[in-house]
């Protein structure tokens, strides 16, 4: 079998890994690239092979750096079938749409202000091309085997992370080769630990986190003491936050430290639409996480939810001190951005960094410290307090990786460390060989290995 890293090799977006055997081509995630202006131009890029020569895509979930290449594989002739399961194809819809929205927008505004440096800014896919990969879709339940071919089965087991995140177990050629997707933490807010393997002869391990630990302090004590001192300053609070799985999980600590009154009588808003349209999916797949009803309903009822944009408008211009989620994550596009525009530049401004920042994103400068960040084409001074919760990530760290090898009933030929910069990836390596003394690896780009 001959197996090449596509993507998400040497960053922690892009994930697509293409795996070739008797004549079978099937590809792992097929993820858009982020962050770095070099990283983001690979999306307009072809692959190495043709589409149309994919049998079958494997998504481990929906999260744009997993799914987001879907529309131009689908229109650049792939007519395979896409493996998933049930809350990863509701999520992976959400955010596709989404993502087309704001490429449409994003052109447009570029053409209509004349700040993009071509002559006219295409979207990278269209709303109309997202939906054609709809139909290509076909839902497995966790645990249960699907033949892709007469050789070569798949089983998806549970990865925490969120809605619907599995890993993918590979079974051919007499081997059984391990994708980890991205890989939950053991004692997450709303999802459960994940599966850990126990045979495999390959493992293609994950290590957005693998020179991290997360920090002993608590999130939620964390964001008490953020909220108080900026409410106590007259500030409004900021939180960008990825719309699957962590804003549902902020909503959830907010909650609870205002059902302990521990945090002021302001108003709480959800400004996503697609957040909002994840609460659904959280009520209908309510075995995927902790939650139950009642705490359910009555989180719900704490927060205005916003979806038109004149409301947006309307509570920008609300001097009224605040605490707003609202997506992107990682600070790279949608409705926060029209917050920051307008509270950037104040300096009783609070922005909580929460989750993962991409090498290159706005999320990653502003915690960096930088004292300006570009947004549509202008500059503006970055005086607000910029804070970081490491806590809130859905990502597991280094000790949380490490674990999940731990059920490993014999020793694997070799682990290679992906979705990962350089300088985790190899600290990882380091410590998955010093405690098991497991062969690692860190592939490049396109790089191919036969297995």
């Amino acid at each position: 079998m001959k197996i090449t890293c596509i993507g998400g090799v040497g960053t922690v977006t892009g994930s697509k890994t293409l795996v070739e055997s008797n004549g079978v081509r099937i590809l792992i995630d097929c993820g858009q690239f982020q962050g770095l202006k070099s990283l983001r131009e690979l999306n307009w890029e072809p692959l190495p092979i043709l589409p149309s020569t994919i049998d079958f895509v494997l998504l481990t979930h929906g999260h744009l750096d997993h799914c987001g290449w879907l529309p131009r594989l689908v229109n650049q002739g792939f007519t395979g079938k896409i493996y998933c399961t049930s809350p990863t194809a509701a999520v992976a819809k959400l955010i596709l749409l989404d993502s087309a929205k704001i490429q449409e927008e994003d052109a447009k505004m570029a053409n209509e202000g004349k700040f993009s440096k071509h002559e006219i800014a295409e979207p990278l896919y269209t709303v109309v091309q997202a939906e054609k990969v709809f139909p290509h879709f076909r839902i497995i339940q966790p645990n249960v085997s699907i033949a892709l071919d007469a050789e070569i089965e798949a089983v998806f087991t549970t990865a925490g992370h969120i809605l619907g995140a599995c890993t993918i177990e590979l079974q051919l050629e007499k081997k059984v080769v391990v994708f980890s997707g991205d890989i939950g933490r053991d004692n997450d807010v709303l999802m459960f630990p994940p599966t850990k393997p126990k045979k495999a002869d390959y493992i293609f391990l994950e290590c957005t986190y693998g020179n991290r630990l997360h920090p002993d302090i608590n999130p939620k004590e964390e964001l008490e003491m953020y909220i108080n001192t900026a409410v106590h300053n007259g500030g409004t609070i900021i939180i960008p936050s990825f719309a699957v799985e962590r804003a549902q999980s902020v909503m959830y600590l907010l909650w609870q430290l205002k059902e302990e009154d521990r945090i002021p009588d302001i108003p709480y808003i959800i400004d996503t639409p697609m957040g909002i349209s994840m609460l659904e999916l959280f009520v209908n797949h309510r075995k995927w996480h902790r939650l139950n009803e009642k705490e359910f309903t009555e989180m719900c009822k704490m927060f205005t939810i916003i979806s038109d944009y004149q409301e947006t408008v309307d509570t920008i211009y609300n001097k009224q001190p605040k605490v707003v989620i609202a997506a992107s994550g990682m600070v790279t596009g949608g409705r926060v951005l029209s917050y920051l525009e307008h509270y950037i530049q104040l300096p009783e401004t609070t922005v909580i960094i929460i989750g993962y920042q991409g090498e290159g994103t706005r999320g990653r400068k502003m915690l960096e410290g930088a004292t300006d960040i570009k947004i549509r084409g202008r500059y503006f001074e970055v005086k607000a307090k910029i804070v970081g919760i490491e806590g809130l990530s859905a990502h597991g760290d280094q000790k949380d990786l490490i674990n999940w090898l731990s059920d490993l009933e014999e020793k694997p030929k070799k682990i290679f460390l992906v979705h990962g910069e350089n300088e985790p990836a190899d600290e990882l390596r380091v410590k998955i060989q010093e405690k098991y003394d497991f062969e690692c690896m860190v592939p490049l780009m396109g790089q191919v290995f036969e297995l």
